[in-house]
């Protein structure tokens, strides 16, 4: 199933599998931590001889969200059912599931998340079908908000276009007219320039996957907009696939094989390659003689939200 596949209202929030809102047996309150800043590590340093600090960077850290005053209501003979549901979509995991907010006319967002804190109050009321006052926390590793559509964007290597073919031994070139004038010079298929651009519409920088697909020698992908390249020193086979997260940092070959230790010199560390907000134009280049039509480069990624 898509994620956020049940979110078709404004208050709807999809956790994991289980929907909260309108049209459920689970009312919100508040939601808190959603659409504020998450905690920030500051880099700056107190100047020791001057006012003020030397500037440093700003590091986010993990976003905690608060589902609060949850209304849970069900049949008295169904209650316990409900609750099960709850406690299931909130239990303690190692991993993360995704957590899908639409909250105004803006669309949903998507955080992947995990329960890190749960209350579901046991009152007078609980054996009557309805309870008051649950509450529900959730903390996201990564603190960014995504869209929910992943976006696609392909490119081979650049090829020259084949040109006008002059046919000097036949007698010269054929304009190809007829009689309406409607045809003309045929100039063979478009060639390839070997660039991609990706949009980032967000306020944060994403962090793509890179897909390089052989046959192709030490493929590489430059970031135009900043200048970052990534770049392995490796031969890929037609049917091989080099996968590299920047997100996590990862360069695997055939989705289990560590590749990282091809990078090269030129190659940024691989989490400090993202496209940031904004449009960014990308180069995709291979080793001279490296020119099979069949080699690609595919970038994936979701526009990113503080």
């Amino acid at each position: 199933m898509a994620i956020g596949d049940q979110v078709t209202a404004l208050g709807h929030v999809q956790l994991g599998e289980l929907l909260l809102g309108r049209g459920t047996p689970y009312r919100w309150r508040s939601l808190s931590g959603w659409e504020d800043l998450p905690g920030l590590d500051s880099g700056s340093v107190n100047r020791a001889d001057a006012h003020g600090a030397i500037l440093g960077r700003l590091l986010a850290q993990p976003r905690v969200i608060t589902l609060d005053g949850i209304l849970i209501r069900a049949r008295r003979g169904e209650i316990g059912a409900v609750v099960q549901q709850l406690g299931a979509a909130t239990s303690v995991i190692d991993g993360e599931v995704p957590f899908v907010v639409q909250l105004d006319e803006r669309g949903p967002l998507l955080a992947w998340v995990r329960a890190t804190a749960r209350a579901i109050p046991v009152e007078r009321g609980y054996t009557l079908g309805t309870i008051t006052g649950a509450a529900v926390q959730l903390t996201a590793s990564d603190p960014r908000r995504y869209e929910l559509l992943e976006r696609t964007a392909r490119a081979g290597l650049p090829t020259a276009e084949p040109g006008l073919d002059w046919n000097t031994a036949e007698g010269g070139l054929d304009a190809g007219l007829d009689f309406n004038g409607e045809s003309g010079l045929d100039f063979g298929p478009p060639g390839s320039t070997g660039t991609l651009t990706a949009r980032n519409d967000g306020t944060a920088p994403a962090h793509p996957v890179v897909e390089f697909r052989g046959p192709v020698s030490l493929p590489s992908l430059t970031n135009l907009a900043t200048g970052d390249v990534l770049e392995y020193d490796l031969d890929l086979a037609a049917d091989d696939l080099l996968a590299v997260d920047t997100g996590a940092g990862t360069v695997t070959l055939n989705g289990t094989t560590s590749r990282l230790y091809t990078a090269t010199a030129r190659s940024v560390p691989e989490q400090s390659w993202a496209l940031w907000p904004g449009t960014a134009d990308m180069a995709y280049r291979a080793a001279p003689g490296s020119s099979d039509p069949a080699a690609s480069v595919a970038v994936r990624w979701r526009s990113a939200y503080w």
